[in-house]
């Protein structure tokens, strides 16, 4: 995958594999001794259903970065 500059993805629409909208980009988690990315932080669509994503604390999905499959005019994660 191409280098992507983090500030081009905020707000960026997410797309499940499936074809569904699971919501936008709000935030990218990382291990800051390694550099590691760890999650998508997703603000969640109203229409989402039936995701096995694990919820923060205030409501948002993590998504782990593994899961991300494809980032053009959405990012498009595995579902």
């Amino acid at each position: 995958m191409a280098a992507i500059l983090a500030e081009n993805l905020s707000g960026k629409d997410v797309m499940g594999t499936d074809g569904a909208e699971i919501g936008s980009l709000y935030n990218i988690t990382m291990d800051f001794s390694s550099g590691a990315l760890h999650n998508l932080v997703i603000d969640p669509a109203d229409s989402l259903r039936n995701t096995d994503f694990e919820y923060s604390d205030q409501g948002r999905l993590l998504v782990p970065v593994g899961r991300v499959k494809a980032v053009k005019d959405h990012m498009i994660v595995k579902r």
